[in-house]
């Protein structure tokens, strides 16, 4: 029924996608550009080459600049979408929505994870990390690999008696806002000293730039840990801990374990699918789970750049979903792209 359901909402989109016929007045072939989280690039910069095959004359760019630098750019106008991981605040829409005399749009695109990425020479399995060990590791409590509260959760392996080196980002974060989402749910010290934000000052550590910059760190730093979004920990094969979600289950990021995340959660979806999904209820949910957002204001100024990204959104919801699984995503379930095709509907130009 849900296929069915979502095959019907399809249809329409692309139908109402192709009632603007008259995009005259922009010759085709203009670049589209957009700007922001470095979690979903790799998914985007599939995307964008894929579609390219099937649409010749769309020419999209994506600079993977963080969700903070994302948000900055739509706002300004600088760009013709943004990306986020951590959804605008009420301040900040109200704000685009002022600047622009538009309506700015979430539409999520896949669910993706935060993982816990570490390299301990000697250690070539996947560890086990609790909230608690995470916690105090990031707040400065636990300093050394060989802590009772990392050693207890994993017996039978040998952990050094070495310094860890903490590692962290330095630029405005949807990553980080996911991280910090997650230890502000679990730890109440956290919530009080630290905060929930797409940049906050951590109490150890030192800082890399994107994703990309923290993946290097912990790849070139022997004892060091950092979050990062999987594809990163994947690409530079490095490993990553299960973590001990609500129900006390050690899970693995993975398709099932994101979309159990997203399901626990679909009743509480609000209209404007702003969500957390960090944390989320279930046994066999991965606790540091975020959708990803596409940001687009509903009137577009430009007819050509507004029917092609239309017309890439609606696919991507649709045939390009398939692509996700392989890059370290999962696909949105069948309900949340039957909301997010009404959103993408209401984009005109």
């Amino acid at each position: 029924m849900l296929k069915l359901i979502f095959s019907i909402i399809l249809s329409i989109a692309l139908i109402s996608c192709g009632e603007k016929k008259d995009v005259s007045v922009n010759k085709p072939g203009g670049q589209i550009n957009g700007a922001g989280a470095s979690f979903p690039y790799p998914i985007y910069s599939k995307w964008f080459n894929e579609y390219a095959k099937i649409n010749k004359d769309a020419k999209i760019n994506y600079q993977s600049i963080g969700s903070g630098g994302g948000i900055k750019q739509i706002t300004e106008g600088t760009v013709d979408f943004g990306a986020t991981d951590s959804p605008m605040s009420n301040e900040e829409i109200e704000k685009a929505n002022t600047k622009n005399n538009n309506s700015i749009i979430h539409i999520p695109t896949v669910i993706g994870s935060v993982v816990m990425t570490y390299n301990v020479p000697g250690i070539d399995k996947n560890i086990n990390l609790s909230p608690e060990a995470i916690t105090g590791i990031y707040l400065g409590t636990i300093k050394k690999w060989n802590d009772p509260l990392i050693t207890k959760e994993n017996p039978g392996t040998v952990f050094p008696d070495k310094e860890i080196i903490v590692c962290y980002r330095t630029d405005g974060s949807g990553t980080t806002y996911v991280f910090t989402d997650y230890m502000g749910k679990v730890s109440e010290e956290w919530k009080t000293k630290v905060g929930v934000a797409k940049d906050v000052r951590f109490p150890v550590g030192q800082g890399g730039k994107g994703n990309e910059g923290v993946t290097g760190l912990v790849k070139q730093l022997e004892f060091s840990i950092g979050y990062v979004e999987l594809i990163y920990a994947l690409q530079n094969k490095l490993k990553y801990a299960n973590i001990k979600n609500q129900e006390g289950q050690y899970i693995a990021p993975n398709l099932e374990s994101l979309t159990k995340a997203a399901e626990q959660s679909l009743t509480e979806m609000p209209a404007d699918m702003r969500q957390s999904i960090t944390n989320a209820k279930g046994k066999d949910s991965y606790p540091i789970s975020s959708y990803t957002y596409l940001l687009i204001f509903e009137k577009q100024k430009d007819a050509f750049k507004g029917k092609t990204l239309k017309e890439f959104i609606i696919w991507a919801l649709g045939e390009g979903e398939k692509f996700a699984k392989d890059l370290g995503y999962a696909p949105l379930p069948p309900e949340v792209i039957g909301k997010a095709l009404e959103k993408v509907n209401k984009i005109s130009f």
